[in-house]
């Protein structure tokens, strides 16, 4: 039997993950708008017809590429959760969570946020979207089965939580605040968020 050849840069079907891993890494590196299947394929070492067998054209990369983030994002926040912890320690270690990925992922944070809303933007974009989001509501229905947050439509409590979080987010992406600063500061930031500002 003959060896495969040297010049073979992937095998096993694995092209789709080596493209998206290569996208991934444009886009933190160059930006979205440096984002070209024809590039990725030179990267990748392809033909510059194969990635068209994976994604139709670079919006349909974009989608795979914010969907992917999603997915990420909800294994963080699932990892994070603790369901049997009241509200503040739980809501805590979810926003740490939330802004560690933001800090790590802040460009593919950007595009997950600017695809969800997307006409192209598939079902299962949709119901990755409700994964994460969908949680973070839970978590608000919980506490309020325990009477620890008052109670209303827990989408539109999570309003508040979901502004804070992608606020923090923001502040990181465009310097005011700086990672460390960011998460030394969850504890302080849930409190607030919990108990308010007003003096009591």
């Amino acid at each position: 039997m003959s060896p495969m050849p040297e010049s073979r840069p992937y095998h096993h079907g694995d092209l789709r993950a080596a493209l998206l891993a290569a996208a991934e890494r444009t886009l933190r590196e160059k930006g979205v708008g440096s984002l070209s299947l024809r590039e990725l394929a030179r990267e990748v070492g392809v033909s510059h017809a194969a990635p068209g067998r994976h994604f139709k054209d670079k919006q349909a990369l974009l989608n795979a590429l914010a969907l992917a983030g999603y997915e990420r994002l909800s294994q963080a926040l699932d990892a994070a959760d603790a369901p049997a912890l009241p509200i503040e320690p739980r809501l805590t270690a979810l926003a740490r969570a939330y802004l560690r990925f933001a800090v790590d992922n802040a460009e593919l944070l950007e595009l997950m946020y600017a695809r969800k809303h997307d006409p192209d933007a598939s079902e299962q974009m949709a119901a990755a979207v409700e994964r994460t989001v969908g949680g973070l509501v839970q978590v608000i229905s919980d506490a309020q089965k325990r009477g620890e947050i008052i109670a209303g439509d827990p989408a539109d409590l999570n309003l508040v939580t979901g502004a804070t979080l992608h606020g923090m987010a923001a502040f990181i992406a465009g310097g005011m605040l700086t990672p460390e600063a960011a998460l030394a500061g969850v504890d302080t930031l849930v409190h607030h968020l919990l108990h308010g500002l007003k003096p009591r």
